[in-house]
């Protein structure tokens, strides 16, 4: 069941990000060295729409999607528990945060993809738009976008 995260949440919602940084293989260096940036902050519950999946009372995974302007909504994060990975919840997730961004009038969900998850999102018609360069030397991070055309 998908619902809206509230603060409680935080902790475990920030633990399942890096946990699942974990699942693909990254080193505990460059989990830690990321771990500001995968932190759930009391001010994203604030400004951004933040769902999770429960299963069972357990929080299974989640997403977080912030209204950058008018047109464009961007994905901040979109993580599922190593426990859960490859059982649908990231089709769910992915399909609840874009049903919300076209009732919501966006023209343009943006994300900034782990390189293992670019062939997720190009599942849901995501297309690469540019290549940012990672922390992690010789990597680059796909930035995807989905548009809406709906809502041009």
């Amino acid at each position: 069941m998908i619902v809206r995260a509230t603060l409680e949440d935080a902790i475990v919602l920030t633990n399942i990000a890096l946990e699942s940084k974990g699942y693909w293989g990254y080193t505990t260096k460059q989990i830690e060295s990321w771990r500001e940036d995968l932190t759930v902050t009391p001010i994203m519950f604030e400004e951004y729409n933040i769902c999770k999946y429960v299963v069972n009372n357990e929080i299974a995974g989640f997403y977080i999607l912030e209204r950058a302007n008018i047109r464009t909504s961007i994905l901040q994060f979109l993580f599922i528990s190593p426990s859960y990975i490859k059982k649908g919840i990231g089709h769910l997730l992915i399909q609840h945060a874009i049903e919300y961004c076209k009732e919501g009038s966006s023209a343009i969900l943006n994300v900034l993809s782990d390189p293992n998850a670019e062939s997720f999102y190009a599942k849901y018609g995501f297309e690469v738009i540019a290549l940012r360069e990672s922390s992690i030397p010789g990597r680059s991070l796909p930035e995807m976008e989905l548009l809406f055309p709906e809502n041009q």
